[in-house]
């Protein structure tokens, strides 16, 4: 029976680069995954704004998409504007019951951008009353609690980031996460290599740049290098030591204490163990 993925980040492409790998792998696997944007995207440069750059970072989810067989929505909130209000609150419990997920991924609430924190809060404050029948009676209460995640981040205060699940992703997946991460433009060759200081460094051919975005020192495939290395011990614990120590790419993350239980046969149905 296919499970349902549903990872809720601030900006598009967000939930790309922290998920994209695992995204890709269980849609490759038939089960059903769908991206959220909670803003709009519209503040993510540094030359475009307003209704063309919101054009544009839709357009550019929807390839992404595409190219990762999953769906993306991109909510109307004003990039940079994101607060953590009922109303907002209410539209993610709805949203969330409307799709019926297995598991709901999101960032922490310990990181550097307000869109991400506050999208966190909404997430977190969203799980239990999702079963709430009397909180949003115009769309029916889940009969269970869903399982929450949060992606991997890099922050060590208050708390680091403290996996439970570290996620294998094989190389025709992770090149297909790429491909996906490719179709961003607006932000992996212009807006983010633009606040790096490094915008020169970005090739002007197409084909050059997808290579380049592999490698770059925004992150690349070091990253996902780097997560297999870091949490080694994860792999070698799941998949033995032989199997655990050829691993070169992976996606980690920790479930948070506000969902459900992520049982040994849920996390086998929804991480392909």
């Amino acid at each position: 029976m296919p499970c349902r993925l549903l990872v809720i980040g601030a900006h598009p492409d967000d939930p790309d680069i922290r998920a994209g790998g695992l995204a890709c792998t269980a849609a490759a696997a038939g089960h059903d995954v769908t991206f959220v944007s909670m803003t709009d995207g519209r503040s993510g440069h540094h030359d475009q704004s307003g209704d063309e750059l919101v054009r544009r970072r839709h357009a550019e989810a929807a390839a992404a998409a595409a190219v990762a067989g999953i769906e993306y929505d991109v909510l109307d909130i004003s990039d940079g504007e994101l607060r953590p209000t009922l109303e907002n609150r209410k539209t993610l419990i709805r949203l969330i019951r409307e799709y019926e997920p297995d598991i709901v991924f999101t960032h922490r609430t310990n990181d550097y951008h307000p869109d991400h924190r506050y999208t966190s809060q909404l997430v977190r404050d969203a799980a239990y009353m999702v079963m709430v029948p009397n909180v949003c009676p115009n769309v029916p209460a889940l009969g269970y609690n869903p399982v929450f995640a949060y992606v991997l981040d890099g922050f060590e205060r208050p708390c680091p980031f403290d996996p439970d699940v570290i996620v294998p992703v094989d190389d025709e997946l992770v090149e297909r996460k790429y491909d996906a991460l490719d179709c961003h433009e607006s932000q992996m060759y212009e807006w983010l290599p633009y606040t790096e200081g490094i915008l020169e460094s970005v090739p002007e051919d197409s084909d050059e740049r997808r290579e380049w975005l592999a490698t770059d020192p925004i992150g690349g495939l070091k990253e996902m290098k780097n997560t297999a290395d870091r949490f080694r011990d994860l792999l070698v614990e799941r998949y033995g030591t032989e199997r655990g120590q050829e691993i070169e790419y992976a996606e980690a993350f920790e479930v948070s204490e506000y969902g459900g239980d992520l049982t040994p046969a849920l996390a086998e149905r929804l991480f392909l163990y």
